[in-house]
């Protein structure tokens, strides 16, 4: 392995803050492009199999993909106590979809993203990830701005919406799709009982200031806000990950509730199970601290920018 690992002499380097920067080495380089919003490269790396980066930061690997996309969709998904219609907000390589159609409540899926050249080449170079959920009969695919998308559709009634977008870079095409204006734009599209799940950064106590920031945001839109966390090994850290609701307390569902949810619903997960429901949900003293002493509600006047 050692051998073939080396064998391209390529590494691939992402900057996390002026502390650290993550060096991956590419054993073989699949695929590489550009779109008209990103670059993007899919290879193989060691002991983390095929993964993707957009522009030179590591998005999902085949080892432990399963980690970010359960947590990013189950959580919100499992607290709807009938989930039938749904709304993915980017999720370009399909997982975030097919982790939602997983539950066989669903009746009807619409996934909007802005980067269809994106989307093309992952159906035909990501399988693993998308396992055909693009051709779901349920499916419903939209190329445009998700939140342009979404604030046509106030009063749309989804039950649960997921969004799973780039982070907040200066002049990245998400800057506004982490701020009070757009989770208002998410809740009126939502039903009464309506649930919204984020992916919001790092978790780690080096850099959980959007983290933070998202959490007093949705504070002022939803009645719950609740973060979590899994351990996303490529990413090097913890990553964090945030369920608002407009009726429904994810602390409130208990470990059996959770496991008939999932009994009833076909669902099998590997990470989000319902012993594990809690952990999720506990988040350590750093991060709750950081709420508190770095949270800050974001507008589109004054948004997010990430500078890790």
């Amino acid at each position: 392995m050692s051998t073939e690992a080396g064998a391209t002499g390529m590494f691939i380097s992402e900057t996390h803050t002026d502390a650290a920067i993550w060096q991956f080495r590419v054993s073989k380089m699949l695929l590489e492009g550009k779109t008209e919003y990103q670059t993007y490269q899919i290879c193989e790396i060691p002991r983390f199999g095929k993964s993707l980066f957009l522009d030179y930061n590591i998005q999902t690997s085949l080892m432990d993909e399963y980690i970010f996309h359960e947590c990013m969709s189950q959580p919100a998904m499992t607290l709807h106590p009938n989930p039938k219609k749904v709304a993915v907000c980017g999720g370009g390589e399909g997982a975030t979809l097919r982790e939602a159609l997983a539950h066989n409540t669903v009746t009807e899926a619409h996934m909007c993203d802005i980067d269809r050249e994106l989307i093309d080449m992952v159906r035909v170079h990501m399988p693993e990830w998308h396992q055909g959920c693009f051709d779901d009969p349920r499916t419903t695919m939209l190329y445009e701005d998700a939140r342009g998308w979404l604030e046509r559709n106030k009063g749309a009634n989804f039950d649960v919406i997921l969004s799973d977008l780039p982070n907040p870079h200066e002049e990245g095409p998400a800057l506004y799709l982490f701020t009070k204006e757009y989770y208002q734009i998410a809740f009126d599209a939502l039903g009464d009982d309506g649930v919204f799940a984020m992916q919001a950064g790092s978790a780690s106590e080096n850099y959980p200031d959007c983290f933070a920031c998202c959490m007093q945001t949705l504070r002022e839109v939803f009645p719950y806000v609740r973060g979590c966390y899994g351990i996303v090994n490529s990413f090097f850290q913890p990553w964090a990950f945030i369920v608002a609701s407009k009726k429904h307390d994810p602390l409130e569902l208990t470990e059996a509730e959770v496991a008939r949810r999932f009994a009833e619903r076909g669902v099998k997960n590997k990470y989000y199970t319902a012993r594990f429901h809690q952990a999720c949900y506990t988040l350590p003293d750093y991060l709750e601290n950081a709420i508190v002493e770095k949270g800050r509600v974001l507008t589109d006047k004054e948004p997010f920018f990430w500078t890790a």
